[in-house]
Order: structure tokens, then sequence, then C-alpha cells
């Protein structure tokens, strides 16, 4: 994937739930302080990243353990498979912490190659590891989603200022890759 139009679907997809959160505030809080223990959510979530992470480790040349490969595909499907019947509770936070972690891995995969040829690369980069983090953090302990949520939707001008930010980050991810990284 070109580095552009990553950082188009990251502006993109950051800026969907900021307008929501901007336009419906109520509605907002409501939806995001539900999320980290919606079982239907973090079903999705944690299928996808099952799936993601598995075509990752299909794809990648392990000349070591060649042979042990399906064995390894089969139990990493496995493991996703059997969290979403056995591990019920924060699932949607579990979920979103292996996908952003998934997300970083091809933030910097994706922004590596281009890192000589502008210093705005270094935004992904460093999105990325803050994603990093994140999804280190929510996968050790899921209830702090839960926290973190609560205390950002704790009243409507915490939402407006947050959300607003981080509308300005997506627009200017956005700007990035329509202007910057267009050749990258």
């Amino acid at each position: 994937m070109k580095l552009s139009l990553l950082s188009i679907l990251l502006g993109a997809g950051l800026s969907v739930p900021q307008i929501f959160a901007l336009a419906r505030p109520k509605e907002f809080t409501a939806t995001a302080r539900k999320f980290p223990r919606n079982y239907a959510a973090g079903l999705v979530l944690m299928l996808l990243a099952t799936g993601w992470f598995v075509w990752i480790v299909n794809n990648e040349p392990i000349a070591d353990f060649s042979a042990y490969k399906p064995a390894m595909l089969a139990g990493f499907t496995a493991v996703g498979v059997l969290a979403c019947i056995f591990v019920r509770d924060f699932l949607a936070a579990r979920g979103l912490a292996v996908v952003l972690l998934l997300l970083a891995k091809l933030m910097v995969d994706t922004g590596r190659p281009h890192l000589g040829e502008s210093p705005f690369v270094l935004v992904i980069q460093t999105w990325a590891y803050v994603l990093v983090i994140g999804g280190i953090w929510f996968t050790v302990m899921p209830w702090k989603l839960r926290d973190l949520l609560e205390f950002a939707t704790a009243n409507e001008t915490r939402i407006r200022i947050g959300s607003g930010l981080r509308l300005a980050f997506a627009v200017f991810v956005i700007g990035l890759g329509l202007t910057v990284f267009r050749g990258m």
C-alpha cells in the first residue's frame, strides 16, 4: 500500500467518529461507554484481528519454521476463535487492542522506506508507536479503555475539545496524504 493512500484512509477513519461526536455528543457518549463490553463489536474486531494476523504469518517467509507453518496458522486461528467464545469480558477492548497493534505494524512497514524522503513520515511513525502503546496497554488491562472512555465522555466540553483535536489531526493526516505523501 502506498503511504499516501494509507494516510488518507487513516485520516478518514479517524475523522468519522469525531464528526459523529461533534454532531451528536449524547449518542456518542452512550455508544462509546458501551463499546468495551459490546460483544458483537468484540466478535467483529477479534475475528478481523485473527484473520489479519493469520494472513500476515502466512505471507511471512519463515524458513526456520516452514514445516510448522500449517500448525502455527491453525493454532493462531484457534486462539482467536476460542477467545471469542471463552474470553467474552471486554472482548471489544481486547479485539481493538490487537487491531491497533496490527494497524501500527502496517503503518510502520509502509512508512519505513520513506523515512529519508520527508520528515512528515515521522508523524505516521510516531502515531504508530502510540497505537502500539495503546494496544499493549489495552491488551493487558482492557478495563482501562472503559475508564478512558468514561473520562473522555464525562461532559460535553471534553467530548467537543477531544473530538475537535482528533478531527484536526485527522484532517492534517489527510492533507499529508494528498500533498506531501502524494508520490510515496
